[in-house]
């Protein structure tokens, strides 16, 4: 059974979101030959080969990182001011222009283009330092070097890398223009449009982007648009170079005052009659998000490693807090519930740190199926990290919550993660369709359709008993589901031997994984594809278990090596914690797959929003391109909120300086 007859099968689903599931498929591609990790763990599978041994850099790699960490650790130490930039809402140009003078900002960029050339891990190091000390910085070069130029480094032609890449890696910013007033994690439903200019040698755009990290101190944009053609329904999705000073390009806001992140800047940027010239197109027209794609498996590593240098440096603040901090006589440290959260804190950041450097590794090493593991990068680094920092706040009480101790910082900058990049309650969709989605359609297809006639269902499974694999499989999968005869558990064989117990528990949670999988899907059926958070559960426990076997690994690497010490016994305590805790965490999705309030949920949500429905729209902020309430809401107070308005000091392109104006009109173009 193929994805598209499921979806024709669903019954009260709406034309949008069979829309909505068709696109979001398309979007995805033709299902990879070879599945990787977390997708073998809904089979029940474990892939010893991608996992063990845990990948580590070779030492030439050591050698080309190493000045490079050294050089950055001195400048954030002694130069980098951290607390300036959040205060001020601006990243100095003399921090950037020292970051591109160490190599920072190019590091990842080929050395016959001015870069240092660095493979994703050495990146990811360098990032996991810099969101330590600073989480605004942190994403400004994550901005640049992971979506910005990746695009150009990654599929752009010879030609395109030698014009642009240079500028890029000693001077100059870049920034990623896919989100829209109505496009955040919807990629596919761009609105900023593109057509081919009558002599043929340009490409014309039009249109509007959102959320440009660096838009306004750019020097080049990666412009995700759709091609405007009345006679097609299909959607094509391009990439395109873009400088800010060829006409038509308008930055008409260069930032907004937020809660964190504040020392970043996010554009919006309109596209009126643009002339973009043909060779500007990367990797040819209908790329557009592949390229948008691949860029973002990059962006959710560094993400993660921004958070989990965020996450340490609150960890350790907390923990020598609770060391010298006495109440009762005591040191906070003395007390259960505070050892209760300094366990967790070590357990999850040492979670993090195998889970993110295992993802840098399969990229450095290229690995084919990759989009699943990083995805449950982020959605696992975002959401621990957040924990993490929460915990460290707790620990420290009132003094935590204070400006000048710099951990309400962290805290705040800290909750953007689970938001951008894909925000996680998409992810969690995602690994569950795309983890998931082979095992459902082979599933489906060995079960009785009740929405079938005798006849075409005893054709169907005809058609698989002439196969001899596929039948020995599906029989197998029915005898489990139905008569609960569970296949052997899957094994480790290349895990040290003191942690045989822990594989034997890991290998049991796969098994259990797989077959609640397919209860589900023979409880819901084509249903389940609407059953958010059904999905939720099933992606979160695959998610665990791939936390679970990065810490294996990790924890498998160090012991091999024989290290020794205070630290590694840090290491080593918080890595079984977390085997504890991963395993409560587990078992507790099982039990909500069964056992959980669904059946009141849609009534509470229903009846909420319906007496919400009430309230005067008014007296709430509603989006600017609302499709149903636009104009209708209150206009934002700006009286006392820094506004980023006027001309910057060498920037080449037109701003606007009336923001206010802009909330309830058609965004028409400024004359």
């Amino acid at each position: 059974m193929d994805w598209t007859r499921m979806i024709s099968k669903i019954k009260g689903l709406s034309e949008k979101d069979r829309e909505m599931i068709q696109e979001a498929d398309a979007m995805m591609g033709p299902d990879p030959k070879e599945m990787g990790a977390v997708k073998n763990l809904f089979w029940g599978h474990v892939r010893e080969d991608l996992m063990f041994p845990y990948p580590e850099l070779s030492e030439t790699e050591k050698k080309k990182n190493k000045p490079l960490i050294e050089r950055l650790e001195s400048y954030l130490k002694n130069e980098h001011p951290s607390v300036q930039i959040d205060q001020e809402e601006e990243t100095p140009e003399w921090v950037l222009k020292r970051l591109f003078e160490m190599g920072v900002m190019g590091m990842t960029i080929g050395k016959e283009y001015g870069g240092l050339e660095l493979g994703v891990t050495s990146y990811n190091q360098v990032l996991q330092r810099i969101g330590a000390k600073c989480a605004s910085t942190s994403v400004i070069v994550s901005a640049h070097q992971s979506i910005g130029c990746k695009a150009l480094m990654l599929y752009g032609t010879e030609a395109q890398k030698k014009k642009y890449l240079p500028k890029l890696a000693k001077e100059s910013l870049s920034a990623f223009c896919l989100s829209e007033p109505n496009v955040g994690s919807d990629a596919g439903g761009q609105e900023t449009t593109y057509t081919e200019s009558l002599d043929g040698k340009y490409y014309i755009l039009n249109g509007e982007k959102k959320w440009a990290t660096s838009g306004a101190l750019a020097a080049m944009f990666t412009v995700i648009a759709r091609k405007h053609d009345p006679k097609s329904t299909k959607k094509t999705i391009s990439a395109f170079i873009c400088t800010p000073e060829i006409e038509g390009v308008e930055i008409f806001e260069r930032n907004r005052s937020k809660c964190g992140i504040r020392g970043t800047w996010q554009a919006r940027i309109r596209f009126t009659n643009v002339k973009i010239p043909k060779e500007n197109v990367v990797l040819g027209e209908g790329k557009g998000l592949h390229i948008a794609l691949g860029c973002l498996n990059y962006g959710r590593c560094t993400l993660s490693a921004g958070v989990l240098g965020n996450a340490l440096t609150s960890r350790d603040q907390a923990i020598k807090w609770a060391q010298t901090r006495f109440q009762f006589g005591r040191p906070l440290s003395d007390f259960q519930l505070i050892q209760e959260k300094i366990a967790r804190m070590s357990a999850l950041t040492y979670a993090m740190d195998a889970m993110l450097y295992m993802t840098t590794g399969m990229l450095d090493r290229k690995d084919t199926d990759i989009m699943v593991e990083t995805a449950t990068c982020k959605v696992f680094c975002s959401e621990m990290g957040w924990r993490v920092i929460n915990d460290a706040v707790q620990i420290m009480g009132g003094d935590g919550y204070m400006t000048e101790n710099e951990l309400e910082r962290g805290f705040r900058d800290s909750r953007i993660y689970l938001i951008v990049e894909g925000a996680n309650e998409v992810m969690q969709t995602f690994i569950f369709a795309y983890g998931g989605k082979q095992l459902f359609e082979y599933l489906l297809a060995f079960t009785w359709d009740p929405e079938q006639g005798i006849g075409e269902n005893m054709v169907n499974l005809l058609k698989r008993l002439t196969n001899r694999k596929v039948l020995k499989q599906g029989i197998a999968f029915l005898a489990e589901v139905f008569l609960k005869i569970k296949p052997k558990a899957p094994e480790l064989t290349k895990l040290h031997l003191s942690l045989s117990d822990y594989s034997k528990r890991f290998s049991s949670l796969v098994g259990e994984h797989s077959y609640h999988f397919k209860k589900m899907i023979i409880k819901h059926r084509e249903s389940l594809i609407t059953k958010q958070v059904v999905q939720a559960r099933i992606a979160d426990v695959a998610m665990w278990l791939h936390a679970y076997m990065c810490t294996l690994s990790k924890l498998d690497m160090q012991l091999r090596k024989e290290e020794s010490g205070s630290a590694f016994e840090r290491d080593k305590a918080a890595a079984l914690h977390f085997f504890d805790l991963a395993e409560r965490e587990i078992r507790t999705r099982f039990d909500s797959l069964y056992h959980n309030a669904d059946k009141t949920l849609d009534a509470a949500a229903k009846k909420t929003m319906l007496y919400t429905d009430t309230l005067p729209n008014s007296d709430f902020i509603i989006h600017q391109k609302s499709p149903n309430a636009q104009g209708s809401g209150r206009k934002p107070i700006r009286e006392f909120v820094k506004q980023f308005v006027g001309t910057k000091e060498n920037l080449t392109v037109k701003v606007q300086t009336n923001r206010d104006k802009e909330d309830n009109e058609q965004h028409k173009p400024l004359q």
